[in-house]
């Protein structure tokens, strides 16, 4: 699934070729997504685009009607396509500028969204409860100490509550823990004050770096401009089960945790 560097790896992608012109049409030639593209959708039509803006894993498409609010679902893409490339099976929705420009949804599995709205997007009943953004300021050593008190979950299904802090998936939660030093089954409200303040830097640093080497390649992830992200050269335990550590050199080890897979050195991480 792509998460919050795939998402702003694809929003700083299409941004600059799609922004301030006027769309001409919006091409939905499958409405059937995790929810039904709406007709109002066509509302952006004849208007200029002013942002794109990413919250979480959404990305917001403001106008001066109205918001469109997208989601790439499980294995969602969008990417600045040629003038005239004919849609393939699995691309749904156009979305076409009056240059010519042509921004194209594909999503295999149909679990992405496409929904408008005419009311503050931030207060969308799928928005408004998220977590604070991990690389502002807002998410802080006590912030996160304040979120954990009394918490008995483990910390890695902690750190990855989209209400907690948004953006931090499976392979960044495992990466964050190993660089904080800290065992992903450790109850979060015993976690301390010293170690927080390692892992609330540990994950501004892991998204920072993948969004700037352009995401996580997995299968079917692809940036704004169709190539794929090369974060995945750099991890350190995540996808590595069995294999050294790269700090002490004992195996790694693997477990489910929220059926997710989790992977950590059990010497360098208590």
């Amino acid at each position: 699934m792509p998460e919050l560097p795939e998402v702003e790896t694809t929003r700083r992608g299409i941004e600059p070729h799609i922004v301030g012109k006027r769309i001409k049409a919006l091409h939905v030639r499958q409405p059937k997504l995790r929810w039904p593209v709406p007709d109002a959708i066509h509302q952006a039509e004849g208007k200029k685009l002013q942002a794109v803006e990413r919250r979480g894993k959404y990305l917001l498409f403001r106008f001066s009607s109205g918001t469109i609010i997208a989601h790439l679902g499980m294995s969602g893409s969008m990417r600045i396509i040629a003038k005239g490339e004919p849609p393939m099976f699995h691309d749904h929705v156009d979305m076409e500028c009056s240059d010519g420009t042509t921004l194209r949804y594909c999503d295999p599995r149909r679990f992405g969204a496409w929904l408008w709205t005419t009311d503050d997007p931030l207060q969308h009943a799928l928005i408004e409860k998220l977590g604070p953004e991990p690389l502002t300021d807002a998410f802080n050593v006590d912030y996160l100490l304040e979120k954990a008190k009394g918490r008995k979950s483990a910390v890695k299904t902690f750190i990855m509550d989209s209400h907690v802090v948004v953006g931090v998936g499976n392979i960044y939660a495992n990466e964050a823990l190993f660089m904080a030093g800290i065992h992903p089954k450790r109850a979060a409200g015993r976690v301390s004050e010293a170690r927080y303040e390692k892992l609330v830097q540990a994950i501004k640093t892991v998204l920072a770096a993948s969004i700037e080497m352009g995401g996580t390649t997995l299968r079917d992830f692809v940036g704004g401009d169709g190539k794929p992200g090369y974060f995945k050269q750099t991890l350190r335990v995540y996808g590595r089960a069995g294999q050294p550590c790269l700090t002490c050199k004992a195996p790694l080890t693997e477990i489910r945790l929220g059926q997710r897979s989790t992977v950590f050195c059990k010497l360098c991480q208590t």
